[in-house]
């Protein structure tokens, strides 16, 4: 399978290039990636973990919290798992303390 633009913007970490595609109309839901079945979410949080642990730089978070901005759901089920799941699997801390507070002001907008 081919990846999707979308998410080879992701898999570099392309901030400016994902921008470009979502505010063209690319889903923020786009499945076409590296792993079937996965969002561009899922695969943010893959690719900042994988660098975290492969160069010990900093964990980064920005790809995941820029998609939520733009509407990625963390708790679509991919695999049986949703993606704050998976996170927190994987070990992605920072992700999933984002997620965690996304989704607790999407459930009470008004706090």
């Amino acid at each position: 399978m081919t990846d999707s633009p979308a998410h080879v913007a992701v898999e570099l970490e392309d901030l400016p290039r994902l921008r470009e595609l979502l505010d063209s109309g690319h889903d923020v839901e786009d499945e076409q990636g590296c792993e079937s079945g996965w969002t561009l979410l899922r695969h943010a949080i893959d690719i900042e973990w994988d660098s975290h642990v492969q160069t010990r730089d900093p964990l980064r978070v920005n790809v995941t919290a820029y998609l939520l901005a733009r509407g990625a759901d963390p708790l679509r089920v991919i695999g049986g798992k949703t993606i704050l799941a998976e996170a927190e699997d994987c070990g992605h801390w920072l992700a999933v303390d984002i997620m965690k507070a996304w989704i607790e002001r999407a459930k009470n907008p008004s706090e």
